[in-house]
């Protein structure tokens, strides 16, 4: 970890509209992911707020609930978002056509399902967009892994990965969303993760 990011992490790490503010300042093209999960609205909100023409990245595999559609028109809508939507090369129906349904996770082709639905768009969508700030809505009650982590890092490629929610709990996000009067969706289901507490390597990555 860089000296200055663990300043960042220290003094900013939970404060996230400071963090957001902190992070904008420090590169010229910078992105907020989003899967329209749980509690997005509070992320995507907070980071339009100080730039509303941020680029909202979507890893869309074709895959989400119909909930989960309807939330993302509703959230777009709201919001106003700048969505840039990166689909597998495959659609899901020709996907299916060949192959059948998403495999489950004890079966051994689920890492290559993974990998065409959610990886390689979102590895495209790097090199693409060459963003230099990242926005993720990560929280470290999520998973094992996500509790190790920091607000702020730098990955390999010198990308900034700021996660200005990580140390947020599901109580504070729907504070968040009643004083905003945002929306919510939990009728969502990511078949590359399966299981809530389990990772689908995007993360673990990058």
């Amino acid at each position: 970890m860089e000296p200055q990011l663990d300043v960042i992490n220290r003094e900013l790490g939970n404060d996230p509209e400071s963090l957001i503010r902190w992070a904008l300042d420090q590169g010229q093209r910078p992105i907020c992911t989003t899967n329209f999960r749980p509690f997005e609205a509070v992320i995507l909100h907070m980071v339009t707020c100080q730039q509303p023409d941020i680029p909202v990245v979507w890893m869309d595999s074709g895959y989400n609930t119909e909930a989960t559609y309807r939330f993302a028109d509703e959230l777009i809508q709201r919001l106003d978002l700048n969505l840039v939507s990166y689909l597998p090369r495959r659609s899901r129906a020709h996907r299916e056509a060949l192959e059948g349904p998403a495999p489950g996770i004890d079966d051994p082709r689920h890492e290559a399902f993974t990998r065409e639905v959610k990886l390689e768009p979102f590895e495209r969508a790097l090199r693409e967009m060459a963003p230099d700030v990242w926005f993720t809505a990560l929280r470290a009650e999520d998973t094992p892994e996500r509790a190790r982590m920091e607000p702020v890092s730098r990955n390999g490629d010198g990308l900034l990965k700021v996660s200005p929610l990580l140390h947020w709990t599901a109580r504070d996000l729907h504070r968040y969303l009643q004083e905003h009067y945002l929306p919510n969706n939990f009728d969502y289901f990511d078949p590359t993760k399966v299981e809530e507490k389990r990772e689908c390597g995007l993360h673990l990555q990058h």
